[in-house]
């Protein structure tokens, strides 16, 4: 799923258990001026680094999946939760988003056959 909306906020990361970190960003989506919405999507792992050079204000569109499961609490009660859980984020510059540069893959198959190298 992919939204698109402004930074509102970022946190930092933080340490959950000793295998699990995460982080997460408010986004502002404005599907009506009048009511703003404030949405939550959260990085987790490795993907907290995504949101390193993210800044309020920045108009970005967030690739997530809608992740939900059940918690059962001490009483029996079964209770759902879901989040939202970001694996791409990219920022939007004048309406043209900013996305890193790779070098084109090289067609091997067009190089010549007769190198001079020594090896």
């Amino acid at each position: 799923m992919d939204i698109k909306g402004k930074v509102h906020e970022v946190s930092a990361t933080q340490q959950v258990t000793d295998t699990l970190k995460k982080r997460e960003l408010i986004l502002e989506y404005i599907e009506n001026p009048q009511y703003p919405e404030y949405i939550k999507f959260e990085a987790i792992q490795d993907r907290c680094n995504l949101l390193d050079n993210v800044k309020v204000g920045d108009n970005v569109e967030v690739s997530f999946n809608l992740k939900g499961r059940p918690w059962t609490d001490k009483t029996g009660k079964k209770t759902y939760f879901n989040s939202l859980q970001l694996w791409k984020i990219n920022v939007q510059n004048g309406g043209a988003a900013s996305t890193p540069e790779y070098a084109p893959p090289v067609d091997l198959s067009a190089a010549p056959d007769d190198d001079d190298l020594p090896f």
